[in-house]
C-alpha cells in the first residue's frame, strides 16, 4: 500500500530540479532587456571606435600591443570621450572578468580627500597582481587607477598622490582626467603623459546621431541632426541625451527643431530678434516689458547672455566699438550671475547698455 502510495505521489509531482529548470526557463522569455541610457548603450567598447581622437588612439593602441602603459593625463571639454577612451582601453587590457579587480575609478562623487588617497588608492596600489585572462591573451602585470574629474580634488590630495605614483610604479598605472589641466598641480603633470582630447567636429557627431537613430528607429531629418550638434556645442554626450528625451517627447514621431529647442532650454530666435527690436526701440518701458516676459518664461539667464553673446559678435550692422562694450558689458553680468545677483536687475542692466549702443547709432 505504501509503495502504491509511494509511486502516486512521485508520478503527480516532478522532480525539483525539473521544476527550478522550468521556473528559470520561464522566467528568461518574460524577463525584458533593461532600459539602459544610450550614452551607456553607445559607449565605445574598444580603443577603435572612440571618434575623432586619432593621436590618442594611436598611443594606447601601440601601448595595448605591448601591454605597457605609461601613467596618462586625459584633458579637454566634456563630453568628447575623455572617460570613455580609458574604460575602453583597459577593457582590452585585462577582458571583462578581470577588469572588476584590475581597475578602481574613483569620480568626483566619490570622497577623494587626502585621507582616501592615502587610503584606499594606496591599499590598491599596493597590491600585486599576476596570472592570465581566461582567454589566453596576455595580462599585463599592472592595475589601473582613474581619477575622474581630478581638477576637482585639493591640492592637498595631488601632494599625496606623487610619492604613491613614484613608489607604485611596478604594480599600477595611474589615469587623471579633468577639464582644465591647469588645476592639476605640476609635479603630477611632469608625471603624466599628457593628451589633449578636442572638441568633437559636427561632421562627427552628424555621424554618430545618425547611426544611434537609425539603430534605435527614430525619425529625424538631416537639419533635425544639425541643429542638435549646434546646441550641444561640441559635446556628444550631450547630444545623445537630447536625441534620447526628444524621441520620448514626441512618442515616435518625427524630431522637429522646436522640440530640441524646448528640451535644450535654448531660447527662440525670435525672442532674441525681439529683444534686439526693443532695444532699438529706445523706449525703456518697451524694454522692461519684454525682460520681464523673458524672464516669466522660464528662460535662463546665463543662456540669454551665451545666445546674445554670439548676436553680437556676428551682427555686421554694429561697429567695433560698439561690439566691444556690449561683450564687456555681457562678462560683467556673466560674473554677477554666477555670483548669485538677480536675474532681472542683471538682464535690465544688459539690455540698457545694448539698447544705449544701438541708439547711438542711430
Amino acid at each position: 500500500m505504501q509503495a502504491f502510495l509511494k509511486g502516486t505521489s512521485v508520478s503527480t509531482k516532478p522532480p525539483l530540479k525539473d521544476r527550478v529548470a522550468a521556473t528559470a526557463g520561464s522566467s528568461g522569455e518574460n524577463k525584458k532587456a533593461k532600459p539602459v541610457p544610450w550614452v551607456e548603450k553607445y559607449r565605445p567598447k574598444c580603443v577603435d571606435e572612440v571618434a575623432f581622437q586619432e593621436e590618442v588612439v594611436a598611443v594606447l593602441k601601440k601601448s595595448l600591443e605591448g601591454a605597457d602603459l605609461p601613467n596618462l593625463l586625459f584633458y579637454g571639454p566634456p563630453g568628447t570621450g575623455k572617460t570613455s577612451t580609458i574604460l575602453a582601453a583597459a577593457r582590452e587590457l585585462f577582458g571583462p572578468e578581470l577588469f572588476r579587480l584590475r581597475v578602481l575609478e574613483l569620480n568626483a562623487s566619490d570622497e577623494r580627500g587626502i585621507q582616501v588617497v592615502r587610503e584606499k588608492v594606496k591599499n590598491f596600489a599596493q597590491l600585486t597582481v599576476s596570472g592570465s585572462r581566461s582567454d589566453g591573451k596576455p595580462c599585463p602585470p599592472f592595475k589601473i587607477v582613474i581619477l575622474d574629474e581630478a581638477d576637482s580634488m585639493t591640492s592637498a590630495a595631488q601632494a599625496a598622490l606623487r610619492r604613491t605614483m613614484e613608489k607604485e610604479s611596478k604594480t599600477t598605472r595611474f589615469c587623471l582626467i579633468c577639464n582644465y589641466v591647469s588645476r592639476i598641480i605640476e609635479p603630477l603633470t611632469s608625471r603624466c603623459s599628457k593628451f589633449r582630447f578636442k572638441p568633437l567636429s559636427d561632421k562627427i557627431q552628424q555621424q554618430r546621431l545618425l547611426d544611434i537613430a537609425d539603430k534605435e528607429h527614430v525619425k529625424i531629418s538631416n537639419e533635425g541632426i544639425a541643429y542638435l550638434v549646434k546646441v550641444s556645442e561640441g559635446d556628444l554626450r550631450k547630444a545623445i541625451t537630447f536625441l534620447q528625451s526628444a524621441t520620448r517627447l514626441t512618442g515616435g514621431k518625427e524630431i522637429t527643431e522646436k522640440v530640441i529647442t524646448d528640451i535644450a532650454g535654448v531660447i527662440p530666435a525670435e525672442t532674441i530678434d525681439g529683444l534686439f527690436a526693443a532695444c532699438q526701440s529706445g523706449s525703456f518701458d518697451k524694454l522692461e516689458g519684454v525682460v520681464k516676459n523673458l524672464i516669466d518664461e522660464g528662460h535662463a539667464a546665463t543662456q540669454l547672455v551665451n545666445q546674445l553673446h554670439d548676436v553680437v559678435v556676428e551682427n555686421e550692422n554694429l561697429s567695433d566699438k560698439q561690439k566691444s562694450i556690449m561683450t564687456e558689458k555681457l562678462a560683467e553680468v556673466d560674473k554677477c550671475l554666477a555670483d548669485g545677483a538677480d536675474e532681472h536687475l542683471q538682464l535690465i542692466s544688459l539690455c540698457a547698455t545694448v539698447m544705449q549702443q544701438l541708439t547711438q547709432n542711430c
